[in-house]
């Protein structure tokens, strides 16, 4: 199924009836990631899975996809679909992308979920990473994909999961270099959410990896805590829905 953001397709899947729960993939991601959850999500409830801007089958729409764009392209879904009230978990740059949500349609989400995300900015070192990152994309997208995918597990696990990375990696060597180059670039220049996070009155779950070489756990930890969100340690990386699978599908079941 599609929708439209500025006239660009935006992709999405939709199964179940009743109480929604959006589902958004991180970077270099698709909404392919969430099929293993979908089936017996599903079965109790709408769940709706969505391809961002510039990713899987969506189209882009400009140089820079920032999260407020993103979070639109999101809304015209549920438009698409006709839904007033939804709750929301999001991977990564999807966990950036339904905070910017809260930020811009404050009404519409009841339940927040943050897998290997923060709400936070990106730092200066972070953001220079980035710039790197989107030179690196135009130059070469195939280094840039493998590079990119292995760094967000550990040694032991990119063996481990080397069939499941590999075909991460193919999906992602077909997204355009210039879509995956405004992802980068709009992540760069995202807002600090932290405030907005912390404020949030619905339900709110943080679920960060120990050994995730993306984001420092005890950093996430902390924030969890400060913004007063129900916090779940799991002991991989950055992939909880790959390494860390059972943990995270019965996390997500505790959605209301």
């Amino acid at each position: 199924m599609e929708a439209t953001y500025k006239n660009a397709p935006i992709s999405f899947t939709s199964q179940g009836t009743g109480n929604p729960l959006v589902l958004l993939h991180g970077f270099l991601e698709s909404k392919e990631i969430w099929q293993d959850f979908v089936v017996e999500l599903s079965a109790k409830r709408q769940v709706i899975c969505i391809d961002l801007p510039g990713h899987g089958e969506s189209g882009n729409f400009a140089e820079v996809h920032t999260m407020t764009d993103m979070a639109q392209a999101v809304k015209s879904v549920l438009d698409e679909l006709d839904i007033q009230q939804a709750s929301f978990a999001g991977h990564s740059m999807g966990g950036y992308v339904s905070l910017e949500f809260q930020n811009i349609f404050p009404t519409i989400i009841n339940s927040l979920v943050l897998v290997n995300s923060t709400p936070q900015a990106d730092s200066e070192e972070r953001k220079a990473n980035r710039d790197r990152a989107a030179t690196l994309v135009l130059k070469n997208k195939r280094a840039f994909v493998s590079m990119a995918m292995s760094n967000l597990l550990t040694p032991e696990n990119n063996k481990i999961f080397k069939s499941q990375i590999d075909i991460l990696k193919k999906r992602a060597l077909q997204f355009s270099s210039t879509g995956i180059y405004a992802a980068i670039k709009g992540m760069k220049i995202r807002t600090d959410h932290t405030e907005l996070f912390a404020k949030f009155n619905g339900q709110k779950i943080v679920v960060a990896g120990k050994n995730d070489p993306v984001l420092e756990y005890n950093t996430i930890k902390n924030l969890a805590k400060r913004c007063n969100s129900k916090f779940y340690s799991l002991p991989d990386g950055h992939l909880s829905f790959l390494e860390n699978q059972t943990e995270l599908r019965e996390i997500l079941h505790l959605i209301d």
